[in-house]
């Protein structure tokens, strides 16, 4: 099973260009697209779940016209989208017994099961009495998957997970995710590098409407080693070494700034090389130092 998105553009009324000539074949198992606010990674979700239409393009799932056939895609998409509301009074069995309802699971005892088995895998179960008015946001995350899962989707689309959570949360609910790719093809819409780093095999990074690269993370940031560069300066100097160096990030530590930059050559000055990460790769793809030109090289 594969989905292939194929020239998908879409502008907005107010003239926003959301994507740009879109174009990803993406496998079974867990992909990450991975991008800012803003991005087009949000627009790009909605098309695929069928609740918006691009201005061009064609998007395939397996043999099904995703844009032309959307009641079958529906029948086998599980969305769980970045804000989703609940009925805060219903528990979350009641509620995910409706939603299985909704989903074409009419037998009792078959939704029944279903439910117990989805409740378990999402770590729920004890609290299936319990109303979803009291649940953290983790829970809250956890019960969407369920509902996404009900019927056993082929394609699975999860957009900014966890975005919100905390980090005990976060952790739970990155292994459960980890837990869905054997069968189906689950796309992963992010802005947070660690997520994508944790749960994926490949992965595309998105800016204004337009892919800049696609490739695996491993590869990606084997093609980085020996370009990747650090030093931990007070913040005065950096106007001074943004005019010198390609910074592609700075963080704060213990009051001094750590910069990366970007060099092909040892750049002296101070800099350390250092083992890059996938955070060194978005960054440097974002600054415009690796792309589409080097997928050769990186994968």
């Amino acid at each position: 099973m594969e989905l292939i998105i194929r020239n998908i553009s879409k502008t907005y009324s107010n003239g926003v260009q959301a994507l740009n000539n879109v174009n990803l074949t993406i496998p079974s198992g867990m992909y990450g697209l991975l991008g800012p606010n803003g991005a087009g990674k949000s627009t790009l979700m909605r098309i695929l779940a069928t609740l918006q239409e691009p201005d061009k393009g064609n998007i395939h799932l397996g043999g099904i016209d995703v844009l032309k056939e959307k009641e079958d895609v529906r029948q086998t998409l599980g969305y769980l989208p970045q804000e989703f509301g609940l009925y805060p009074k219903a528990k979350a069995e009641d509620l995910l017994d409706y939603f299985a309802v909704l989903k074409g699971i009419t037998n009792r005892a078959s939704r029944r099961e279903v439910i117990e088995a989805l409740l378990k895998q999402t770590n729920l179960w004890e609290k299936r009495r319990q109303k979803l008015g009291g649940f953290s946001g983790g829970m809250k995350q956890r019960f969407g998957v369920a509902v996404a899962l009900l019927g056993n989707p082929k394609l699975m689309i999860v957009d900014e997970p966890t975005a919100g959570l905390d980090p005990a949360e976060r952790v739970r609910f990155l292994n459960l995710l980890s837990e869905l790719g054997e069968n189906s093809v689950v796309l992963l819409s992010t802005h947070i590098v660690e997520d994508v780093s944790e749960l994926c095999t490949r992965m595309a990074i998105i800016n204004k409407g337009q892919i800049l690269l696609e490739t695996e993370p491993l590869k990606a940031v084997e093609g980085l080693q020996g370009m990747i560069w650090r030093r931990i300066v007070e913040k005065s100097m950096l106007p001074e070494l943004v005019r010198e160096h390609k910074i592609i990030s700075t963080k704060l530590l213990s009051g001094r700034t750590v910069v990366h930059i970007y060099s092909e050559e040892n750049p002296g000055n101070g800099f350390e090389l250092v083992a890059p990460d996938l955070e060194d790769v978005y960054f440097s793809t974002m600054e415009g130092h690796i792309g589409n030109y080097k997928l050769e090289i990186v994968q």
